[in-house]
């Protein structure tokens, strides 16, 4: 009987070889580098957290998602299903250390138990940046810029910026006499992009009046522009108030700045977890409209309450690394930095290794990242390993070489060779080659 165990991974969680996990890093940085632009500064949180501090913010069925368990302790503790809930607790911890409004980003695994599908999976990376201790419409208004900027960096240009005001959908629900079952008409509302408006219209007949079933899908309906929908959804939450009022200031933002043809004002746009107050957002890629929202946020004015008595208003907005990731292999996107190994030292003698070492270290401070082969082969197996990772650009040193205090190096996709190159030369020489058409 083999004692052999069974390389498996579970179902919804995955490994990354090193291709895909340069690529992910590469979306990271990038991501990161946008968020900083707009002042952001980086957090952590722990994984675990007591299953207190997260239970009952995300809504029942994300409660259901949450993996729980006991701890050796036998404290009731569970996996972060979010990065918004932490950060409201990290907040309500933290508030007299930090300075207001505060600009977070965070770029962490999360975890939820929910059935896996196409770029969703049970472990995965979220992205979420937010503006916490200011409740205005620059704020709402810098989160959308935050979003568009970052695709705008990610090289992605057919994108849609969708949103919507939970104060307004709010005060419509009300004027129908909906406010008692608003939670699960905006939960219901949320799935209508994916199942469709006769499977909505199902869904809310069991929890609404069948007379309010129309107005509702009615109200969440986007019309021909930004204006005429907001023009009804006014009418129809009972006129003006702070909420449309903001979603008209967002507008005219977006036209001083130029970038109104990004976003799409539309009603439907609910969010389902239960923590949103305010603007909502959703975004979508217009090639890619079936991959569903990969960027996705809004304002939360009383999540941080549970924890503290502090007046904290947040808002902001969480991309998917994972769906952005699929979503960016479809459109043949690549983010990946540069190559990991940009110069290999190779090994053709066992006393030179010091010197291999001494050559890969003069490199790296010239600006290259540099491996030493760590062992004597022939030279084609040394080539086989190079070519397999991708390394351009090979650097040979032998007795004579060592002798001369120079090197050899060689294009691994031309073949092309630079010979009797000085070693105080070779940093510069190596970028020359790489930058030659053939390499």
């Amino acid at each position: 009987m083999s004692s052999l165990i069974d390389p498996r991974v579970l179902k919804g969680f995955r490994d990354f070889l090193p291709e895909q996990e340069r690529e992910r890093q590469g979306i990271e940085a990038t991501l990161s580098e946008t968020f900083q632009d707009y002042g952001f500064v980086p957090i952590d949180t722990p994984v675990l957290e007591y299953t207190e501090i997260l239970l009952g913010k995300g809504g029942g069925e994300t409660d259901k998602q949450i993996y729980r368990f006991p701890d050796h302790g036998g404290r009731d503790v569970a996996l972060r299903f979010d990065l918004t809930v932490p950060f409201a607790r990290f907040m309500a911890a933290h508030v007299q250390e930090l300075y207001l409004p505060f600009r977070r980003y965070h770029i962490a695994k999360v975890w939820r138990g929910e059935n896996t599908q196409r770029g969703r999976y049970r472990e995965f990376t979220q992205c979420d940046f937010d503006i916490v201790g200011v409740d205005t419409p620059s704020a709402d208004f810098e989160i959308l810029q935050v979003i568009e900027g970052s695709f705008r960096a990610l090289g992605i240009e057919r994108v849609r910026i969708h949103l919507s005001h939970r104060g307004v959908f709010n005060r419509f629900l009300s004027r129908i006499g909906c406010s008692g079952s608003g939670g699960e008409v905006l939960r219901i509302v949320d799935k209508l992009a994916k199942a469709g408006e006769e499977s909505v219209r199902s869904m809310l007949e069991e929890v609404a009046p069948r007379e309010s079933v129309g107005d509702i899908l009615a109200f969440v309906r986007a019309e021909a522009s930004y204006e005429a929908t907001l023009d009804k959804m006014t009418r129809m939450a009972g006129g003006e108030g702070e909420d449309t009022e903001r979603l008209k200031l967002l507008r005219a933002y977006m036209e001083e700045l130029g970038v109104s043809r990004r976003f799409l004002l539309d009603p439907s746009i609910t969010r389902g977890l239960d923590y949103y107050t305010g603007i909502v957002y959703e975004t979508f890629l217009d090639d890619l409209p079936d991959i569903g929202s990969i960027c996705s946020g809004g304002r939360y004015n009383n999540l941080a309450a549970l924890y503290t008595k502090a007046e904290l208003p947040g808002v902001g907005a969480s991309v998917g690394l994972d769906r952005l990731t699929a979503a960016l292999e479809e459109l043949h996107l690549s983010l990946a930095h540069k190559t990991a190994t940009e110069v290999i030292v190779l090994c053709l003698d066992d006393s030179l290794v010091g010197h291999y070492h001494a050559i890969a270290a003069r490199l790296r401070e010239g600006g290259l990242s540099c491996e030493v082969f760590p062992q004597k082969r022939k030279l084609a197996s040394q080539f086989a390993y190079a070519e397999r990772k991708g390394i351009p650009i090979a650097v040979i040193c032998g007795a004579d070489e060592h002798a001369r205090n120079e090197v050899t190096l060689k294009d691994l996709g031309s073949r092309a060779s630079n010979e009797q190159v000085p070693l105080v030369q070779a940093a510069d020489a190596i970028r020359a080659m790489r930058q030659r058409p053939e390499v």
